[in-house]
């Protein structure tokens, strides 16, 4: 398995390097601490795997993924990050990600992953599977009832839906990050996304327009 590190933390880098060039089936053919770098390599390399970190000083790991994979799409990309946020989950396998895995893991699960990745499995951890099959079944639930809101042909997504409702609620914005494990520029700018499309002026507009909709009377399950 020949893998390209892309990582802007040169120890970290080095040390994962390190740990996988020691195993007989792996073997590190570069690294790159930028976007640009990343995909210059991959054009060069083109490498089976990369373990690219979500965040890098030049760009955004997952539109980095997306550039790379529309000009080599038998690669597998792995995110490696500090990042737990769903959203960043969710956006990273959409976007073709066949693994999301978090830099505190353990070395044997690391190995295992990688491994398990010439066999077609997923890169991901059971806590991780377990928050994608959730959101699954949320999507599926929420098809099921075609529950949205219209307002002159407006639409609001499930994700600003469920904003809404937890507003309509009385909930924080740091309130409802927690609950629905995002981030809390994320929830504003869902908050925005809502006023925009409704054409509302502040969130207190917002939450009567919710309850005048009667939104908190029928919540997902």
């Amino acid at each position: 398995m020949n893998i390209l590190l892309v990582d802007d933390h040169v120890l970290f880098r080095e040390g994962v390097a390190s740990l996988l060039d020691a195993q007989p089936d792996m073997t590190v053919l570069g690294e790159a601490a930028t976007a640009a770098e990343a995909i210059a390599k991959t054009r060069e390399l083109q490498p089976d795997v990369i373990l690219l970190d979500i965040t890098l000083p030049d760009g955004n790991g997952i539109d980095t993924a997306r550039q790379i994979l529309a000009e080599s799409p038998d690669i597998s990309i792995i995110f490696l990050t500090v990042h737990e946020e769903d959203e960043r989950l969710f956006e990273a396998i959409r976007h073709g990600g066949k693994g999301y895995l978090l830099k505190n893991m353990r070395t044997s699960q690391l190995l295992e992953m990688l491994r398990g990745i010439v066999q077609g499995e997923a890169a991901i951890s059971r806590k991780m599977a377990s928050r994608l099959f959730n959101e699954f079944s949320k999507m599926r639930s929420q098809l099921a009832t075609q529950q949205t809101v219209n307002a002159e042909n407006v639409l609001l997504t499930s994700r600003e839906l469920e904003v809404l409702r937890l507003a309509a609620g009385g909930s924080t914005n740091q309130e409802i990050a927690r609950d629905l494990v995002i981030s809390l520029s994320t929830v504003k700018n869902h908050m925005r996304n809502i006023l925009s499309k409704l054409q509302l002026k502040n969130r207190r507009e917002a939450v009567a327009f919710a309850k005048r909709r009667g939104l908190l009377d029928s919540q997902p399950e």
